[in-house]
């Protein structure tokens, strides 16, 4: 098991190195261009050969790079389903330019289609050739979501995507936060845990779920509200995350912390301390 967490790479992508190891993390997250716009680009080879560099000499790793907010594969707007394509082709291409294992994304909704399985189908479809648009081994991972309303990303959902798109290329994240806030699992007892395992086992299979995002809930089960806390600060608690790393397909994955900070400024040191002392 390793220890990671999401890192701002303001100053450059490989400030980004430091960044982690000022935290004290084992692997990283990143945003390889902005999360909130639909313009990207690909960075000069200079810079990614640079944060390469600074990769291989801290010993940390692996990269994983999150996608942005706005991408939207299973829209029913055929404007935003052009966009959600493009840009996630490029965020993938710039995982694949720095070595990283892949670009984690959100499914997003299947708002604007009359039928769910409409929305789904068109998912297969676009990560095909979002795929086909970024060529190389890094791997496309889909994310289970909080869950309301028309989004996609139950265990269902995930599993329907990845049979569908039959790629090696396609894995999946699980974010502990979302699965609670979803109802997937309204309580993180030992129990509670074995059955979940055994649902994505069944669904996925372990060997293409490498990586969690390792996130307390502000927000009750089932709540179906995205609201990430600090580790033990929320409804998961200590003694939930404590449970999750007994459960033996959990233990060799990446662990990767996405919440706010004890000081508002994303994972620091003391989440990552807090999590290390749990397992």
């Amino acid at each position: 098991m390793t220890i990671g967490a999401h890192v701002s790479t303001a100053g450059g992508l490989a400030s980004a190195i430091e960044n982690a190891r000022a935290i004290g993390a084992e692997c990283i997250q990143i945003f390889g261009a902005s999360p909130r716009q639909w313009a990207a680009r690909l960075p000069a080879k200079e810079e990614a050969e640079k944060f390469k560099n600074a990769l291989k000499e801290s010993g940390l790793g692996p990269v994983y790079l999150h996608a942005s907010y706005l991408v939207n594969l299973g829209s029913g707007d055929a404007g935003i389903l052009r966009k959600s394509i493009q840009n996630c082709s490029i965020h993938l291409r710039i995982a694949e330019l720095l070595g990283a294992q892949g670009l984690i994304f959100h499914p997003g909704s299947t708002k604007g289609h009359k039928k769910k399985e409409d929305g789904l189908t068109q998912e297969v479809g676009a990560m095909k050739q979002v795929l086909k648009n970024a060529p190389g081994e890094t791997a496309l991972f889909m994310e289970n979501t909080a869950g309301g309303g028309n989004k996609i990303g139950s265990i269902e959902d995930l599993a329907y995507l990845f049979a569908k798109v039959k790629s090696s290329r396609v894995k999946v994240c699980i974010d502990t936060a979302h699965a609670f806030e979803a109802g997937m699992i309204t309580e993180y007892t030992p129990e509670n845990i074995k059955k979940f395992a055994d649902a994505w086992e069944e669904a996925i299979g372990f060997e293409h779920i490498p990586v969690l995002h390792a996130n307390d809930s502000k927000t009750i089960a089932g709540s179906h509200h995205d609201r990430h806390e600090n580790i033990g600060e929320g409804y998961i608690g200590k003694g939930g995350f404590a449970n999750l790393a007994k459960e033996k397909r959990f233990r060799d994955k990446d662990w990767i912390l996405e919440v706010p900070g004890f000081g508002g400024d994303g994972p620091d040191k003391r989440n990552v301390q807090i999590l290390e002392s749990l397992i």
